[in-house]
C-alpha cells in the first residue's frame, strides 16, 4: 500500500497482546484496518483512525475458523450467525458428513440430510444456484462449501441401499464437478448413515478423484467410529492416496465403551500416513456426539437425550431413558415413536478427547446443529471452551497454539488465503477477547447460551459482535479454496 494510503484506515485496534495465528509467543501490537483488510501491524503506527479501539489487558488474534460445521441453511435462515460469531467464529467450514443443501432439488430429503430440514430448503438442483443466494444474502460469517457424497447419492440413485452403477458415479461426477468449478471447495461423505453405508470404497475413490483438477478437499464421517475405528481410518487413509488428493477426518473419536482407548492406535495410523500423504483432522471438545437419532447408536451409549423430535417435539431436552420409561415400552419402540428426531449420545472418554485434541495440529470443529430445538452445546461453546477449559485451566496446550489450531492451521488445509492470521495484507477477521475470563457457558442443561470473555469479533472488516450482541452487519462471503501464498 503507497505511504500515503498507509497515514488513514478506518479502525485501529490499539494496545492489545497479539497473538498472530501463527503459533509465534504474543507480543503489544496495534491493528490498522481499512476496508476489508488490515493494513498495518506494528507498536508505533504513524495513522490516523476514523475510530481507535481499546485491546488493553485483552489479546486480539484472528478470528477462529470452526473446521466443521452444518451451517449450509442457518447462513440463509439465521444470517446473524449468533452462535457462531457469539464466539469469535468468522468463517465456517459447511456441506459436512456428506450432507449438503446443494446439489439437490425436489426430493424429500431422508436422514441424516433432515438435519439441514426438509423439501422447502432442498431448493437447490446446483452449488451455483446456492452460491448465487448466498452471494446476493450474505451473512454475518464467511463460509466454505462442500459438497456431500449423500446429497449426490440421493439426487442420482433411487435405491441407496447398493452400491452406486458406473453410469451412476458418471453422473455423480458432473455434478461434483460442476459444483467445484462454482467455488465449493470439496466432497464430504458420511459413510456411516445408512443412505451412504452401501458405497463401497471404489465408489468413494472414483468421485475423489474429481477433486484433484480443481484442488479440492476429501472430508469424511468415517464408515465407523466405534468397534471398526481402525479398519475405518485405514479406508480413509486409502482413499486419499488412491485418489491423490488431502484428506480430513471429521470429528475423530472412538465410540462405545468397548472401545475407549483405541484412539491411540488411530492417531498412530494418522501420524504414520501424514510423512506419505495430505491427512488432517478435526475433533469437538466434548465427550458426546449429536446427530439424528438412530437405534444402532442408542445401542453403544451411556446416555441418550432427544434434540428434536417431529411427531413429538414436547420431549426435546429429555434423557431417551425417561420417555421410554414414562411410556413403558423399550428403547427400541422409543426410538421408532421419536422418528424423524435428533440425539445426543454420550459415548467417548475424556482420555481419548484429550489425546485426539492433544494431536499435532489438530483443527477444532463444533459439528453443531444449528436447526434442533435443543442443540448439543458445542454449538454455542466450543471455542470458548478450547481457550478456557482445555487451554487455561487444563493446560494441554499454550493459548498461542490453541490459537493457532484454530486458525491459520485450518486456513491451510482448507485453502483460505489471507485468512487465519494477523499480517499486512490479511483479511481483517478479528477477534478481541479476554483470555482470563473466556469460558463456554452452554451447556447440556442449557445449550443456548453465548460464551464469556468475547467482547468484539471483526469480519472483512466489519464489527459483528460487540457488547455481547449481534452489531446487524453482514459482511460475510462464500470462500473459494486457494493454495497460493496463505
Amino acid at each position: 500500500m503507497k505511504n500515503e494510503e498507509r497515514r488513514h484506515c478506518d479502525y485501529l485496534i490499539e494496545g492489545g497482546t497479539l497473538i498472530d495465528g501463527t503459533g509465534s509467543k504474543r507480543v503489544q501490537a496495534n491493528v490498522a484496518i481499512k476496508s476489508d483488510r488490515i493494513v498495518a501491524v506494528g507498536t508505533a503506527l504513524p495513522i490516523e483512525a476514523k475510530r481507535t479501539i481499546s485491546a488493553h489487558d485483552r489479546v486480539v488474534s484472528p478470528g477462529f475458523i470452526d473446521a466443521h460445521t452444518h451451517d449450509d441453511r442457518a447462513v440463509l435462515s439465521s444470517p446473524d450467525m449468533t452462535a457462531k460469531i457469539s464466539q469469535g467464529v468468522t468463517s465456517v467450514i459447511a456441506g459436512n458428513c456428506g450432507i449438503s443443501l446443494a446439489p439437490l432439488s425436489g426430493r424429500e430429503p431422508p436422514p441424516p440430510l433432515n438435519l439441514l430440514g426438509g423439501r422447502d430448503w432442498y431448493r437447490f438442483s446446483t452449488f451455483g444456484d446456492y452460491a448465487q443466494v448466498l452471494t446476493a444474502h450474505p451473512p454475518a460469517t464467511n463460509i466454505a462449501m462442500l459438497t456431500g457424497h449423500s446429497t449426490l447419492r440421493v439426487g442420482v440413485m433411487k435405491d441407496l441401499d447398493r452400491a452406486a452403477t458406473s453410469a451412476e458415479i458418471e453422473q455423480m461426477g458432473r455434478l461434483l464437478d460442476d459444483s467445484l468449478a462454482a467455488g465449493c471447495i470439496g466432497m464430504s461423505t458420511g459413510l456411516a448413515y445408512p443412505i451412504a453405508t452401501a458405497a463401497p470404497t471404489e465408489e468413494v475413490v472414483e468421485l475423489a478423484k474429481h477433486l484433484a483438477p480443481f484442488n479440492g478437499i476429501y472430508v469424511t464421517h468415517m464408515r465407523d467410529e466405534g468397534d471398526y475405528v481402525i479398519e475405518s481410518t485405514k479406508e480413509t487413509i486409502a482413499i486419499g492416496e488412491r485418489s491423490g488428493v488431502p484428506v480430513v477426518i471429521s470429528h475423530h473419536k472412538s465410540s462405545g465403551r468397548n472401545n475407549w482407548g483405541r484412539t491411540t492406535d488411530t492417531l498412530a495410523l494418522i501420524a504414520a500416513a501424514k510423512s506419505k500423504q495430505s491427512i488432517n483432522l478435526d475433533v469437538y471438545p466434548y465427550i458426546a456426539s449429536s446427530t439424528v437419532l438412530m437405534s444402532q447408536f442408542v445401542e453403544t451409549a451411556e446416555r441418550v437425550t432427544v434434540t428434536w423430535s417431529k411427531p413429538h417435539p414436547q420431549v426435546a431436552g429429555r434423557d431417551l431413558d425417561d420417555i421410554r420409561q414414562e411410556w413403558r415400552c423399550s428403547l427400541d419402540e422409543a426410538v421408532t415413536r421419536l422418528l424423524p428426531a435428533g440425539a445426543i449420545y454420550f459415548q467417548m472418554h475424556e482420555d481419548d478427547l484429550r489425546r485426539v485434541l492433544s494431536f499435532s495440529d489438530v483443527m477444532i470443529g463444533s459439528d453443531g446443529l444449528p436447526h434442533d430445538e435443543f442443540p448439543h452445546p458445542r454449538l454455542w461453546g466450543t471455542f470458548p471452551r478450547v481457550l478456557g477449559h482445555y487451554c487455561r485451566d487444563v493446560r494441554l496446550f499454550s493459548l498461542e497454539e490453541a490459537v493457532r489450531r484454530m486458525t491459520s492451521v485450518p486456513a491451510s488445509v482448507f485453502g483460505l488465503r489471507d485468512r487465519g492470521i494477523i499480517r499486512e495484507g490479511a483479511f481483517a477477521d478479528l477477534v478481541i477477547f479476554d483470555s482470563q475470563q473466556v469460558i463456554d457457558t452452554a451447556d447440556f442443561k442449557a445449550p443456548k447460551q453465548p460464551a464469556a470473555g468475547i467482547d468484539m469479533v471483526m469480519v472483512n472488516g466489519q464489527p459483528v459482535w460487540r457488547d455481547v450482541a449481534w452489531t446487524g452487519e453482514l459482511p460475510g462471503r462464500l470462500l473459494r479454496r486457494d493454495l497460493g501464498n496463505l
